[in-house]
């Protein structure tokens, strides 16, 4: 086929239609999500979460120490750090957190320590509790 007497000629235009952008042109050829949400669904179940550890009798005993001295101790608002298991709302198990604050007071209503900050964590939630106040104390 011979196109030479077509080559040289301009583009058609259209006086009612105006040309795309190039961006909405451009909107055409972007991916499409047939099943929109399996991704996030996919992330959700490949998402790790830790189990909760049950204490053993040792750590429960050194937990319990360290929360008495706290509570005598509680006119010094000592600082502390907590290392405690927040359950996932999503899937079972959860994720291990650590906060770092001054100890304020012990709720006996429900079992947990207050930070001066407001923060409550349960005492069957905490695996460890640091901080200075212990050293000396606890050998």
């Amino acid at each position: 086929m011979d196109f030479d007497n077509i080559i040289g000629l301009p583009h058609p235009t259209l006086k009612k239609h105006y040309p795309m952008p190039l961006y909405n042109r451009a909107a055409q050829f972007a991916p499409f999500a047939a099943l929109s949400g399996y991704g996030d669904a996919c992330n959700e179940v490949t998402r790790l979460t830790d189990r909760h550890i049950e204490l053993d009798d040792d750590r429960a005993a050194e937990l319990d120490a360290k929360t008495q001295i706290l509570i005598e101790h509680s006119a010094v608002q000592p600082e502390i750090e907590i290392e405690y298991f927040v359950p996932d709302s999503n899937k079972s198990g959860g994720a291990y957190h650590k906060i770092k604050g001054r100890f304020r007071w012990y709720d006996r209503g429900n079992e947990s320590i207050v930070l001066s900050d407001g923060t409550a964590v349960a005492i069957s939630d905490i695996y460890r509790i640091d901080g200075e106040i212990f050293d000396g104390i606890l050998q």
